[in-house]
């Protein structure tokens, strides 16, 4: 090969940073390497601090009415609207903070500074890997407990997987670029030599060898892909299984009817939960029939007898989403679980409840929900 003829020079990137390539002035440098993987990610490590301080600062600071127990924007009302769908027993803990205003008001405080402090470190680079943990933490359980909702596509899930793919990769690139990080061991290069600097920050590689990185590099790749994919095709299919609507559906209202019951005097008590749907709009419940073995109607409440029952005939498990009256009959938020009360009608036969068998409530979109009734 002579000077005027053009070289082609291969390269290859190895574990520990470094270049190793058919001609020696082609390699680069352990710090090299590093500043072009910061560079590479510095667009979504603004990106993804600037998502999580803008979900934080809104809170606090833009529309604080979202932390307002008194107001109609209130956050305790998104968590309800939550629970139907949620997993892995994350419902069960939403259900048992709702019960516990003190320990909900502080969990959502503690929530929201979380997404507000670690947006800051990840735009500005400060305690880079550390806050990219903590967004992971976030993407996990908004994945667990949101993940389910959107009417028209698993939207919520949507930017929480995104969000747990780029928190990983920032765990381990680091912000080696344009980050505090950076500037503190540039200002104070001892700190290289700090354990916890190298752990919580990102100017540097972490502390171990190149082939051990490798493993943790992987372990994470799969435990982001498996979560990811389990919870796509839980959710929707399309991975092993056809496309279905989810176990919860995200548009479509569905009442949960248990424990119906006929006392003596034509009172009809029972439970409902609205366990499906979209928190957008509420379930509007039209008219309650009471059916006998054959069919017969016994009893029935229409929606004027539904809109007017009073306070006491409902009896709310939660304060937030509720059910209640409302112009066109029962009214039901989403997450709402209640005990209803049904007053006996004056007319009915006392006699004849001996036979009752079901409950069935008909909504204003022609929906029928039935509960098995029996006479007490």
């Amino acid at each position: 090969m002579t000077r005027h003829e053009t070289r082609i020079i291969v390269s290859t990137l190895t574990l520990d940073g470094t270049v190793a390539a058919s001609d020696p002035a082609d390699q680069r440098s352990t710090a090299d390497v590093l500043r072009i993987a910061a560079l590479a990610l510095l667009s979504i490590r603004f990106i993804q601090g600037f998502i999580y301080w803008g979900g934080g600062s809104r809170r606090f600071i833009y529309a604080p009415a979202k932390l307002d127990p008194n107001a109609a924007s209130w956050m305790a009302n998104k968590f309800q609207s939550a629970m139907p769908g949620a997993l892995l027993g994350t419902d069960h803990i939403i259900a048992f903070l709702l019960h516990h205003f003190y320990l909900l008001y502080a969990s959502l405080i503690l929530f929201s500074a979380a997404e507000l402090i670690a947006g800051l470190f990840l735009m500005t680079g400060f305690l880079t890997r550390v806050a990219a943990l903590i967004s992971i933490g976030l993407s996990v359980v908004l994945m667990l407990m949101f993940g389910w909702q959107g009417a028209t596509c698993i939207d919520e899930w949507t930017m929480a997987a995104c969000n747990l793919a780029i928190g990983a990769a920032l765990m381990l690139g680091g912000s080696g670029a344009f980050s505090l990080d950076n500037a503190l061991l540039a200002r104070k290069p001892t700190l290289a030599d700090r354990g916890w600097f190298r752990w919580m920050a990102g100017a540097l590689p972490l502390p171990m060898r190149s082939d051990t990185f490798q493993k943790i590099a992987l372990a994470v790749f799969a435990a982001t892909v498996i979560f990811n994919v389990a919870t796509y095709n839980y959710y929707r299919g399309s991975v092993i299984t056809p496309f279905h609507g989810g176990p919860v559906s995200p548009s479509k209202h569905h009442l949960d009817l248990t424990d119906g019951v006929v006392l003596p005097n034509g009172v009809v008590r029972f439970h409902a939960y609205l366990d499906g749907g979209t928190p957008e709009a509420p379930s509007n419940l039209m008219t309650a029939v009471l059916k006998s073995n054959d069919g017969s109607v016994i009893e029935q409440w229409d929606s004027t007898a539904l809109s007017h029952l009073p306070a006491s005939a409902i009896t709310n498990e939660f304060a937030y989403n509720r059910f209640a009256p409302g112009p066109f009959g029962l009214r039901a938020e989403m997450g709402a679980m209640a005990t209803i009360t049904l007053p006996a009608a004056g007319a009915t036969d006392t006699g004849s409840l001996r036979n009752a068998a079901t409950l069935q409530l008909h909504t204003v979109n022609g929906n029928t929900f039935t509960v098995a009734v029996r006479p007490q």
